[in-house]
């Protein structure tokens, strides 16, 4: 089990806005700001899981947030585009993954490539 997870970015106070909006619509909330570290960090689900630390160098990496609904991947992708994101991937059905594996994907400003993913069970063969 992963208690928390955190990527590299080059600019904390961008990378803070950046995320602050595209993690709401997956029920993420900015909790922890930390700017005399230039890190911060995210909460869902009562633990802040998620954090970013501004680093000299920054190898670009891939996280994946689970989300309760397509609803919820269509707007993280609408809402990251909107805060300064990059298409990666629009939302949609990536039957290669697995038949109900719904998802989005952006590229951050570090080029981190972020994916809301919905796994939808009734696509499923029974």
């Amino acid at each position: 089990m992963i208690a928390h997870a955190s990527i590299a970015v080059s600019s904390y106070q961008t990378a803070k806005e950046f995320y602050r909006e595209a993690l709401k619509p997956v029920g993420y909330e900015f909790t922890q700001d930390h700017p005399e570290w230039k890190a911060g960090g995210y909460m869902e689900g009562g633990q802040t899981s998620f954090w970013i630390g501004e680093k000299e160098k920054v190898v670009p990496g891939h996280v994946a947030f689970e989300a309760k609904d397509k609803t919820s991947v269509d707007n993280f992708y609408k809402e990251a585009l909107a805060a300064g994101g990059k298409d990666n991937g629009k939302p949609g059905y990536r039957t290669d993954y697995w038949v109900g594996y719904y998802a989005a994907f952006v590229h951050d400003a570090d080029g981190n490539n972020i994916e809301a993913v919905w796994y939808d069970y009734s696509k499923e063969k029974k």
